[in-house]
């Protein structure tokens, strides 16, 4: 899935996570003071990648990709023993190029509370995304 957008005002509380378009092939994650961690696609593909088998519109489908808690721990974003308390109001906000947005909840993507990897996928089926689909889609197992 590709992003690309700013922290829209009404969102207090939430990390944003955003490509700057195909033909540049970067993602940027924002934190809540607004400082910025950009990384290429070079650098996510040499990321520890996973694995997960879905279904995608009834058919089986199999994506490689980092998961977002990684993403999230690459640009200083505590999870884990620090997500407590008033932090677990927080939400990752992920924009599409195409203007479609979902919201996570940090511990939706936070291992030490969710089962599962929800990942930013750059491979389907072994092979990269093609443009209709990449060069990044957010994928996450257990979600229609």
């Amino acid at each position: 899935m590709t992003e690309q957008s700013s922290l829209p005002f009404y969102l207090i509380c939430c990390f944003l996570l955003v490509a700057s378009g195909l033909s540049a092939q970067t993602l940027q994650i924002t934190d809540l003071e607004g400082h910025a961690t950009t990384l290429t696609a070079v650098q996510i593909s040499n990321l520890p990648h996973t694995t997960v088998k879905v279904s995608d519109h009834d058919a089986p489908a199999q994506f490689d990709g980092v998961s977002l808690a990684s993403l999230l721990s690459s640009a200083n974003i505590q999870l884990g023993d620090k997500l407590r308390g008033p932090r677990m109001t927080e939400v990752l906000l992920v924009e599409a190029a195409d203007g479609y947005r979902a919201v996570f909840a940090l511990a939706e993507v936070d291992q030490a509370f969710a089962v599962g990897d929800i990942i930013l996928a750059d491979k389907r089926d072994s092979k990269p995304l093609d443009g209709k689909e990449g060069p990044f889609r957010i994928v996450a197992p257990g979600d229609k």
